[in-house]
């Protein structure tokens, strides 16, 4: 663990010059800028708003902000951990030639699709705003949510770096039970109220993406305290998947640059 704090101090730097300039160069040349980012979550939205508001007639209250939340926080998971499987061999240049912890590489990505998600969170606060949607104390906990979520994410993260590196395959699969879990985690539905009684409970506090996004409804529009105990229980499993994936990560770092 100590080798982990001291790289990531002395590495949090080029993970954010290399975030800042994956961002420039993803949107250099395109008319639209950073308005991309957005463009495809509020597009969806509005196509499952037609879809599952109009004709199959949804009662979610607030149901464009409610897809939005689901779209917004999905989307900075997926892209993340997709984007984790081929990383190393995406960098390959760097990883051949000079020394860095690799689970730099994850916290790179964090950082760009962290940047991401906080443009649809800008969105997410303008349509509450013309929604007319109440604001209590309970949107505060936002925050420990997001910090959560990230490390839970920056877990997985690394998991995927590291098996990603040996298993060729893995990019296909990932995406197979991705695409599952989506439809699973309700990001245009209510898992609590289409899921019968008692699944509904187990979907939404065993699948961690169900959790993070219900929750995250709960707080921003439904003024509804957070489900915390479960919110230390998903701290606690980060935690451990984080410490997990880093140790594969030490204790394999010098193999990558032999496989890619």
């Amino acid at each position: 663990m100590k080798r982990f704090f001291t790289d990531f101090k002395n590495y949090f730097h080029y993970a954010v010059y290399s975030a800042k300039a994956s961002l420039q160069a993803e949107v250099a040349g395109s008319y639209l800028n950073w308005l991309w980012w957005v463009f495809n979550p509020l597009c969806l939205m509005v196509i499952y708003s037609i879809v599952f508001g109009t004709i199959f007639d949804a009662k979610e209250k607030y149901f464009s902000v409610f897809i939005f939340i689901g779209l917004t926080l999905w989307d900075y998971f997926n892209r993340t951990i997709t984007s984790s499987i081929k990383v190393v061999k995406a960098n390959k240049a760097i990883v051949t030639k000079v020394f860095l912890p690799k689970f730099i590489l994850s916290v790179q990505l964090i950082f760009i699709n962290f940047v991401k998600m906080l443009f649809s969170i800008g969105i997410i606060i303008i349509m509450m705003i013309f929604y007319r949607v109440p604001i209590t104390w309970n949107v505060l906990w936002i925050f420990p949510l997001l910090v959560v979520y990230t490390i839970f994410i920056f877990a997985c993260s690394t998991i995927m770096l590291h098996y990603g590196v040996f298993i060729e395959d893995l990019n296909n699969i990932v995406r197979i039970i991705l695409r599952f879990v989506y439809y699973l985690t309700g990001i245009f539905f209510s898992v609590e109220k289409r899921i019968p009684v008692p699944y509904n409970y187990y979907v939404v506090r065993l699948n961690p993406l169900s959790y993070f996004i219900t929750s995250a409804r709960k707080v921003l529009i439904y003024q509804k305290p957070l489900y915390w105990k479960w919110l230390i229980a998903w701290l606690v499993v980060s935690v451990l998947l984080a410490i997990f994936g880093v140790y594969k990560i030490y204790k394999y770092e010098n193999s990558y640059a032999k496989v890619i």
